[in-house]
């Protein structure tokens, strides 16, 4: 879609594209005064880096950072924020007879252990063409003699690996790796099994993208990112998927036995969803499509919830950095929903009214001119991934020009639901008790 016709639709549709004027600076500025710098660790030249992912609990201050073009991860210690430390920067064996990625990072606790499981997508021809992910035992950081490879998940069927994954605690106890496919299916595999050596490496379901016009049209019916959590209310955990046609919610309490809950579908200028994440409660998302000049939308699943509607078509709202670029992976804590918006940095929102989204604050990690990255348009470059620790409000991201940053926003000293009258849900796994059927505190103004 063109951007006259995107401005119509948004026009039309009568979307605010919020961006506070309070949060502005002036052209010089390189982010809001509420905005703290607490660390920079250059990485490394153009893309080398992608995804990330930091640790939620403070007696282990370690974040991981996947190096894209170098096809490994590295490891760094957050003990002093202000001074991190890289304790290992770790490569696949014959790096440079490889072709392709290393994409996403995530990590999950489980029998009191910790793991690592480092996402690859290689090109067919080259070394581990099948290979989807490494999963590493770092149970013994900071000492990085004792991080341990303890298994590779190939996936021989489709020869393009993993592009993104998300680890769950699913209500029964078990913790779940969610993998892309290269084929209509997102697969799941039960990481305790992997452990134990299964001769199936784990793998206990395949999650298939429900059948939509767009996606026959596109000839392409696979997931690209999704999110899994739990909903309280209905005591169902849920999967959250953008793919083929747009973006989709089912029940997998039982995996064997999923059930499409809601759909969002037919939208103007979605012919596919690249990333969605749900407020804790379950009733809205916030989605990204990446090509230049769209917005994140937020979306009412509501109506599709209840049964009103067959598809939600239509978003509420939408928010953007920039008009002239596009934003990547979000995180959202109620009300907040912070941003690795590529050429223009972290971004922080408050959707507190999902109706009316405005910037609250921002920072511009990203140096380089517009559009010399990658994607067809040249836009994607800049910030990648972002990742918040609950525990004390600690803001990571990954630039793919510039590096690591870590970042403290004035007066968000950390993240619990309660605190704000919703479930006390988010990315961050609690890895120990698992989803909990716990009543939340009364409201509380999430203006900010």
């Amino acid at each position: 879609m063109g951007l006259s016709s995107f401005g119509l639709c948004l026009v039309g549709l009568g979307l605010p594209l919020a961006r506070d004027l309070e949060a502005q600076e002036t052209v010089e500025a390189r982010g809001t005064p509420d905005i703290e710098v607490l660390a920079h660790l250059p990485l490394g030249g153009p893309t080398t880096v992608s995804d990330l992912e930091i640790e939620q609990e403070l007696a282990r201050p370690f974040a991981y950072v996947s190096r894209r073009e170098d096809f490994g991860f590295t490891a760094i210690d957050l003990t002093d924020p202000r001074e991190p430390k890289i304790l290992l920067t770790w490569n696949i064996e014959n790096a440079d007879l490889h072709r392709g990625r290393a994409t996403d990072s995530k990590y999950f606790k489980h029998d009191g252990r910790y793991y690592l499981v480092q996402a690859f997508q290689f090109q067919q021809g080259a070394p581990n063409e099948d290979l989807g992910a490494i999963v590493f035992d770092v149970t013994g950081l900071p000492d990085v003699s004792k991080v341990k490879e303890v298994g590779r998940i190939r996936y021989p069927a489709e020869l393009i690996g993993f592009h993104n994954i998300f680890m769950y605690k699913h209500s029964d106890g078990r913790p779940l790796l969610f993998t892309t496919t290269r084929g209509d299916h997102a697969n799941v595999y039960d990481m305790a099994r992997f452990l134990d050596g299964d001769e199936d490496q784990g793998l206990v379901a395949q999650l298939r993208v429900p059948d939509t016009p767009v996606g026959q049209a596109l000839g392409f019916s696979g997931w690209h990112d999704f999110y899994v959590a739990f909903h309280p209310e209905s005591g169902q955990d849920r999967f959250y998927g953008g793919g083929a046609g747009g973006y989709f919610v089912m029940d997998i309490t039982s995996l064997d036995t999923p059930e499409l809950l809601a759909s969002v579908t037919g939208v103007p200028g979605v012919l596919w969803g690249h990333t969605i994440t749900p407020t804790p409660d379950g009733r809205y998302i916030v989605t990204e499509t990446e090509y230049q000049y769209a917005p994140l939308r937020l979306f009412d699943l509501q109506p599709a919830l209840d049964g009103e509607v067959a598809t939600v078509s239509l978003p509420i709202s939408a928010w953007t950095a920039n008009w002239k670029n596009l934003s990547h992976n979000h995180e959202v804590r109620w009300p907040y929903v912070f941003v690795s918006a590529y050429e223009d940095g972290l971004q922080i929102f408050n959707m507190r009214d999902p109706h009316k989204p405005h910037t609250v604050a921002w920072f511009d990690t990203y140096d380089g001119p517009h559009k010399v990255g990658f994607c067809s348009d040249n836009v994607c470059n800049g910030a990648f991934g972002v990742d918040v620790r609950n525990a004390d409000g600690l803001i990571v991201i990954s630039d793919m020009a510039t590096g690591f940053w870590a970042f403290q926003w004035e007066g968000f000293d950390g993240w619990n639901g309660a605190d704000w009258g919703v479930p006390d849900i988010s990315s961050a796994q609690d890895w120990e008790r698992g989803p909990q059927r716990v009543p939340v505190a009364a409201d509380a103004d999430g203006d900010g």
